[in-house]
């Protein structure tokens, strides 16, 4: 189990308080989700949903690039 999870509403890291999803989370996701490429994009896809409802002010473009633009 990660320490590494989002402290909501903000979006921080639980682990180390970085933006979520942190550098840590993101070497997790990948190596978690290593067999299942579109199921990471899917799951990453949600948490932006959800994320944009709490940090509306957050541009769109800075949103999608912390929560997709690292997922290949």
């Amino acid at each position: 189990m990660t320490t590494h999870g989002p402290v909501l509403p903000i979006w921080s890291c639980g682990g180390c308080g970085g933006p979520w999803p942190c550098e840590t989370r993101r070497r997790e996701l990948r190596a978690e989700f290593a067999e299942g490429r579109v199921s990471l994009a899917l799951y990453m896809g949600a948490q932006l949903a959800r994320a944009t409802e709490d940090l509306h002010w957050t541009p769109a473009g800075i949103l999608h690039r912390r929560f997709l633009g690292w997922v290949r």
